[in-house]
């Protein structure tokens, strides 16, 4: 039945940025489908322990600052998790931060915490995870894009030059790691409600012109996600590889 493909029952799955927001949702998402999570977090996820353990799924709390993790203590975390859980089957990279700044005025230590963050950590990531995958010759990592991964964006060139780097990063470790049994792909949200933008939703001339161009006619939640990382978690999606998923109320489209 189509249905069991969606099944993540018995699997683990790391999701970095769970504390709130898309992290948060994308962990519960796969939670709700059957999925034990690891949440690779600063700071303690409380509310979303709560949430995942209410499911009757397990969880567990990594305590990692991307920002400053080398390549090293990536490795050894995610080895934390195979070696206390027994598998791993799973990888979201979902953190992200941005630092909004003219362009001219950008600092280097803005541009330098974006990048890591965003795009070199998640990089480091998806080489520890997919070490185990290819031992297994099974794995799905699913990386967070943006709809900045396509397009400029106004005041942000830190954060869409990491986005443009995640598209690049999908492509590229597809074609690799497809051969192995790793399947990479990404999601690219549209304009969410989050902590994040909260500045935009709360600017009386963005925000218009913002939801101007959504067909949808509304801002994303971390909700709207929870289907898309499923799909790509599954085995529903194993002949999907460098794909990268709009969802985003129609944003691309107009």
């Amino acid at each position: 039945m189509i249905l069991d493909d969606f099944r993540l029952d018995g699997q683990v799955a790391i999701v970095t940025g769970t504390r709130r927001g898309l992290g948060q949702g994308l962990a519960l998402g796969l939670a709700e489908a059957g999925a034990d999570i690891a949440a690779f977090d600063r700071s303690d996820p409380v509310e979303t322990e709560q949430k995942v353990l209410a499911l009757g799924r397990r969880f567990m709390h990594v305590r990692v600052d991307l920002e400053k993790a080398t390549p090293d203590e990536l490795q050894a975390k995610v080895d934390h998790v195979v070696q206390t859980w027994g598998r791993l089957d799973i990888l979201v990279n979902s953190a992200g931060i941005t630092h909004r700044q003219p362009s001219l005025e950008h600092s280097a230590e803005g541009w330098h915490a974006v990048l890591q963050v965003n795009l070199s950590a998640m990089f480091f990531l998806c080489q520890a995870a997919g070490r185990h995958f290819a031992t297994q010759r099974r794995g799905k990592i699913i990386n967070i894009a943006s709809m900045l991964s396509f397009q400029g964006g106004i005041r942000v060139i830190a954060y869409a030059a990491s986005k443009s780097g995640v598209a690049g990063l999908t492509r590229g470790l597809a074609n690799e790691w497809a051969p192995l049994g790793i399947n990479v792909n990404a999601i690219a949200p549209g304009y969410m409600a989050t902590d994040m933008t909260a500045p935009l939703m709360a600017d009386p001339v963005r925000n218009p012109q913002i939801l101007d161009r959504i067909p949808a006619g509304r801002w994303g939640t971390p909700d709207d996600l929870k289907g898309a990382v499923v799909f790509l978690a599954s085995r529903a999606s194993d002949y999907m590889q460098g794909a990268i998923i709009p969802v985003d109320g129609g944003w691309m489209s107009r």
